[in-house]
């Protein structure tokens, strides 16, 4: 119904508006293209299963179920509004044009579209309020730009309404009977005139066309709401390979100028999508530990100010070409380092690799990958790090230890209760691997003990490797150090050639996680189990037997090696309640557990900014009023336990691993 010189003009603007798109979009994904080669197009149908679960279903948004009530109605509006669109661009040119061509699909599509209409709506005002009145910190501050899309999503919507009505008005559409929407707005104007009503029609439907077009520029300039398509693709490319998996270095490449990032070009181009794809919700904020304790690390504030630098850099290195040194702003100044200037060292070295900030993005976005590959270079290419990382790494080259206890002494600890080596028996079923703190750590001592004796009371033919088992490197790796670790994964890997076993228990989270997920990119591929889950099966299977009776109330603290990073949260807990324990919760468990403080190296490091981790967690877990806390990772006793002693409940609240409660519930013990 647009005049021939309306259609003249709504051409030209729609001519003028694809092509700026086409030259906005290349340059995004020539942008991308900056960014290292990486393979994500493995298992596709595994692939479109999470886009269909977390873009299409908004599963991981509705962990906030409001919120993610009011981004469900908004996605599936924008889905079903892109039907209308056509509709609407096409009608400019065609008078009455649809894209079902006056069909029954036409009926059912503008029920649909009304109903949306004022989802939408419910889904905008609300985003709005708790935006612009509610403000909670986990928000950006308000922006001009957010203002943009919420008005322009609620125009789409309103003026798709009007035009509607009108059209109904006017004796116009198909299927008005079915626009109930519409058609109850277009009888509430039904005292206006034809005149009226054309000049409403033409108002409204210039109004929708030009809210289309800020909402499809918006989605190709570089600003956050890039995410509105970038965060489905990133979904589509999320990693299945494990999460606790860090990639490989190839340190022998002769070709490599440099190892780990110091520059925004040296990340893949998946790790430059998460940029693209980031909403700024903050829910990585809520669930870091680092955060939470004042730490300077914020990972939306990590994923921002990257995105920010790739937003300034990316231009103009597309004018350089990815070969130059350093890239240069338009006004000639050399842009902003990535280390130092974009991200400060501090923010580097203060995740603990909780994966708290993974496990609760919608869009899928790995934070940790970017720190640890910053940290690579830190380590390898500058030998910058916290100042305690130099004894760390000298003991672990030297002795195989973070302690620098001699090598030899490592199975002392097993003298006394006859434990077999396995270069004495050669061959085994299980091989258990003691782990570095089982070894060395005379509180943790106590947890290798445990588990020897739950092994005998089992019948279990198991060995040792004693002297010859070396750290498994974890804590070098997420520190940076990747030379270390792979040298320490290669002796292992070579030792454990000469032995045949079946499996391989291990108490340690990070030690599981390494010979597990990170080991087979050496070649050292095993069953590997933790000793939860081994103790489980000897409990379930009845080849172990436990007393049940008078039995503590416990909370369980969830080891984010075990939990968020290997999906184990159940069999710690069975273990217990087996035992005859009831297990209470705690006020942020499983996937939401707040981190002991321990992990990603810092274990070994001082914390001298905010508040110390593992206090926060300790006066949660006490917070219970249970008088014993279950743990399943070395690290997490020794945190816990000192965490414990410095709230002044260490002599109220007893902290035992898994193996030290089921140890003490034998029968015959």
């Amino acid at each position: 119904m647009l005049s021939p010189l309306g259609k003249i003009i709504f051409a030209f603007v729609l001519a003028a508006s694809v092509a700026y798109y086409v030259y906005a979009g290349i340059r995004l994904l020539r942008m991308l293209a900056l960014g290292k080669p990486e393979n994500r197009f493995d298992y596709p149908l595994l692939r479109l299963k999470k886009v269909v679960t977390n873009v299409f279903l908004q599963v991981a948004t509705f962990r906030k179920p409001l919120v993610g009530l009011m981004h469900f109605m908004i996605v599936w509006a924008f889905i079903i509004f892109s039907i209308n669109t056509i509709n609407h661009f096409v009608s400019g040119f065609v008078d009455g044009f649809t894209l079902f061509f006056g069909t029954k699909l036409d009926a059912y599509y503008a029920a649909a579209a009304d109903l949306f209409a004022l989802l939408l709506l419910v889904g905008v005002l609300g985003l709005a309020f708790r935006r612009y009145i509610l403000g909670p910190d986990c928000l950006t501050k308000p922006s001009p730009e957010s203002a943009v899309v919420l008005i322009s999503l609620g125009g789409v919507a309103v003026t798709y309404l009007l035009v509607n009505a009108t059209e109904v008005a006017l004796g116009y559409g198909h299927f008005p009977e079915y626009k109930f929407a519409s058609s109850a707005l277009a009888r509430l104007m039904s005292g206006a005139g034809d005149g009226t009503m054309h000049a409403l029609f033409n108002v409204s439907w210039w109004s929708s066309a030009i809210m289309h077009l800020i909402l499809f520029a918006l989605l190709v300039v570089p600003t956050k709401h890039v995410h509105l398509v970038a965060g489905s693709f990133n979904t589509f490319f999320h990693r299945l390979y494990p999460r606790g998996q860090m990639t490989k270095l190839d340190l022998e490449d002769e070709e490599a100028e440099t190892f780990g990032v110091s520059k925004i070009e040296e990340f893949t181009w998946k790790q430059l999508l998460d940029l693209y794809s980031c909403i700024e919700c903050g829910r990585c904020q809520e669930n870091c530990p680092a955060y939470n304790s004042d730490k300077p690390l914020n990972p939306r504030e990590l994923i921002r100010d990257l995105k920010h630098h790739f937003f300034k850099v990316g231009p103009a290195l597309l004018k350089q070409g990815t070969g130059a040194e350093a890239a240069e702003t338009d006004g000639g100044e050399t842009c902003s380092a990535l280390i130092g200037d974009t991200i400060e060292e501090d923010v580097i070295w203060s995740c603990t690799t909780c994966a708290g900030c993974v496990e609760h993005c919608p869009v899928m976005i790995e934070h940790i990958d970017k720190l640890t590959d910053m940290r690579r270079y830190l380590v390898l290419m500058e030998s910058r790090f916290p100042k305690e990382g130099v004894a760390l790494f000298k003991n672990m080259e030297t002795n195989s230890n973070p302690w620098g206890i001699g090598w030899a002494e490592r199975a002392a600890w097993a003298e006394p209760l006859g434990v077999p080596l396995l270069s004495e028996k050669k061959e085994t079923d299980v091989l258990y691997w003691v782990g570095c703190s089982g070894a060395y750590d005379d509180r943790n001592k106590k947890v290798s003990q445990a588990m020897v004796k739950i092994l005998k009371a089992a019948g279990v033919d198991f060995a040792i490797l004693g002297a010859e088992e070396k750290c498994c490197g974890d804590s070098a790796r997420r520190l940076g150090n990747e030379y270390l670790f792979q040298i320490l994964a290669g002796e292992n890997i070579e030792t454990l050639k000469k032995y045949k076993f079946n499996r391989i228990v291990v108490a340690c989270p990070h030690g599981f996680n390494a010979l597990k997920n990170e080991y087979p990119q050496f070649g050292g591929n095993y069953q590997v189990v933790h000793h939860t889950q081994f103790i489980l099966d000897l409990v379930r299977t009845g080849t172990v037997k436990l007393r049940s009776n008078d039995c503590d109330t416990v909370a369980y603290h969830d080891s984010c090696y075990l939990g968020r990073h290997n999906g184990m949260y159940d069999e710690p807990r069975d273990v217990l309640r087996a035992a005859g324990h009831t297990v209470t919760p705690i006020s942020r468990e499983r996937a939401y557990s707040l981190c002991c403080g321990g992990g990603g190296g810092r274990m070994w490091l001082e914390e001298n900014l905010g508040k110390r981790i593992n206090e926060m967690r300790s006066q949660e877990i006490a917070e219970t009023d249970v008088g014993l806390v279950a743990t399943a990772c070395p690290f997490c006793l020794t945190m816990i336990e000192d965490g414990m002693k410095e709230l002044g409940k260490g002599d109220t609240v007893r902290t035992r691993d898994i193996a030290e409660i089921v140890a003490e519930r034998l029968t015959g013990a």
